[in-house]
């Protein structure tokens, strides 16, 4: 039995998927059931509440072989750590206390680097990771940018013609589809030979900067698309404007500078960690129905 916690986010959805593809029996914890597809939900032992929940863990990790943990960031913690520590101790103990051999963990690149420990919400994640090491056989998956996140500029795509982010327009970063996330964990997940602690970066298959971003979209969407870049602090106002606490509207600023200063460039890519999405078709297959579906 494989516990699938985040079943209804992008990349939990993708490893439900590939598990149940490979024929493993699969449980997820979900705080909505209503959320999961209707062909998921027939097909996975549901427990319903959040993975924060101690008791909720304590039920869903009992006779588990292995667990996917996804915490999402909590924009109403105080901070980085309540978001991704502390919420994670009550899975740590179950973990613990059922003795479940194997866990995968989404994460982030910059172990390692010198600004790790002043990145935000990649510094707790990486705290996070520390969590679980201690208590089991644990990979993480240590992730750059999300592809998937320019799906948050529709409107500035289609209203301005814009893209923005806080890197200069030709600095190339590593970026990565939410479903090669998935995939990755899915395979390590499934063939679990493995043991100790090491991380998986999950690097996607090229370095792209924010003006190459800009050129393929407008060349899939066939409008005029071009990339502005913002001051990191700037993040910290809109992040604010959502309704985050300052700790964590903080800390998105935290890691947007850190990244400036090199935090995702730290591993080369390999074909052991190069995924097959690349930016060109992660926008045909996923952007441009998402624009399509926003201008109707």
């Amino acid at each position: 039995m494989i516990v699938v916690t985040a079943p209804t986010a992008k990349i939990g959805r993708s490893v439900v998927e590939r598990l149940l593809d490979a024929g493993e029996p699969v449980r997820v914890v979900v705080r909505d059931p209503r959320r999961l597809s209707p062909a998921v939900r027939d097909r996975v032992e549901v427990v319903e509440g959040s993975h924060r929940d101690a008791a909720v863990v304590d039920q869903a990790f009992a006779g588990a072989d292995a667990v996917f943990w996804l915490m999402p960031a909590d924009l109403r913690a105080p901070d980085v750590m309540t978001s991704y520590v502390e919420a994670s101790r009550p899975g740590v103990e179950a973990v613990t206390a059922h003795g479940v051999p194997h866990v995968v963990g989404v994460s982030a690149l910059g172990r390692g680097t010198a600004v790790a420990g002043q990145a935000g919400h990649v510094t707790a994640s990486l705290a996070m990771d520390d969590l679980f090491t201690t208590v089991t056989n644990y990979r993480s998956l240590a992730n750059p940018t999300f592809m998937d996140n320019t799906l948050r500029e529709i409107h500035a795509i289609l209203g301005e013609g814009v893209i923005s982010g806080p890197h200069a327009p030709d600095r190339k970063q590593p970026l990565v589809a939410t479903r090669d996330i998935g995939t990755a964990a899915a395979r390590l997940l499934l063939d679990r030979g493995w043991s100790g602690f090491a991380e998986a970066p999950v690097l996607g298959p090229e370095d792209l900067s924010g003006d190459d971003m800009a050129a393929v979209i407008t060349d899939v969407l066939g409008i005029p698309v071009r990339y502005k870049q913002v001051e990191a602090a700037s993040l910290e106002a809109a992040m604010l404007s959502f309704g985050a606490s300052p700790g964590m509207a903080r800390a998105m600023a935290d890691m947007a500078t850190a990244k400036i200063d090199g935090l995702d460039e730290g591993v080369a890519r390999t074909t052991g960690n190069s995924t097959p999405t690349s930016f060109r078709q992660w926008c045909v297959e996923v952007l441009r129905p998402a624009v399509d579906a926003a201008r109707s």
